[in-house]
């Protein structure tokens, strides 16, 4: 790939994200004074600027064949990128913090197609050993079948702590009562089959039981403990009210009449 100044000029201000950037302090080459730059790092090429806001960048260093370490300087938090030759330079560059100068030197250091290459290697050969691996486990699950099982999924440990359901539900008015099953919430009443097996239409739902209060209890007890003959009685008795009230309406339409 052909590259000029321009093309890099687009590449080093694009929008395209930057694995690192900010100011550091680079020593010149011909004067050894330290000068503050504003530094990108994209891919394998860092940039550097005289400010942030400028247009164009000062320069790139490409990031092949070259080590980064840190060195000796006046300056603090001082590190090298040093690449193999006799006449390569050696650009030495200082951090404004520890921080910044660990951060520096991580990214550097793993900025290089080099260093790609070998983690991709590195990730080649574990996917290959988990291949063999997973080969070697499932042959010997194969020559003991009934010896491997598999391990239950979340979903199915978790329908096994459900409570279990009664065998014979208990039925009111011919419908199975779901909400007597233990743990269990009420569902839509469903009919049980005919005699021919087939489910009878959805009934309407039974409505709410009202719960008695004290008195209502008691005199239901009350009633439950008499006897036939004083249901008699009560009936008699409140019959004659009845009758001796149709009586009187007769007579009042009479006397209208």
């Amino acid at each position: 790939m052909k590259l000029n100044e321009r093309s890099l000029a687009f590449y080093a201000t694009c929008d395209s994200p930057a694995d690192n950037a900010g100011f550091l302090y680079k020593r010149g080459e011909r004067h050894t004074a330290y000068h503050r730059r504003w530094f990108v790092l994209k891919g394998n090429m860092l940039f550097y600027f005289e400010e942030r806001e400028s247009r164009e960048p000062v320069g790139v260093i490409v990031l092949e064949g070259c080590t980064v370490e840190l060195c000796d300087s006046a300056e603090a938090f001082a590190f090298a990128i040093r690449f193999g030759g006799a006449k390569s330079r050696t650009y030495v560059l200082a951090a404004e913090s520890q921080a910044a100068m660990e951060s520096w030197v991580k990214s550097l250091s793993r900025a290089s197609f080099d260093y790609l290459r070998l983690v991709v290697r590195e990730l080649e050969k574990q996917l290959e050993e988990m291949r063999l691996g997973t080969a070697s486990g499932c042959g010997g699950c194969q020559g003991a079948p009934s010896s491997w099982k598999q391990k239950p999924s979340g979903l199915e440990q978790s329908l096994e702590r459900l409570p279990a359901l009664p065998g014979v539900l208990p039925k009111e008015n011919g419908c199975a009562v779901w909400n007597n099953a233990p743990g269990v919430e009420q569902s839509p009443n469903t009919c049980s089959g005919g005699p021919s097996g087939e489910g009878n239409p959805r009934p309407l739902p039974l409505p709410p039981r009202r719960r008695a209060s004290s008195s209502e209890a008691g005199s239901s007890r009350a009633a439950a403990g008499e006897s036939p003959s004083t249901f008699c009685w009560l009936h008699e008795r409140y019959g004659r009210e009845v009758a001796q009230l149709r009586q009187d309406w007769l007579e009042r339409q009479r006397d209208h009449q």
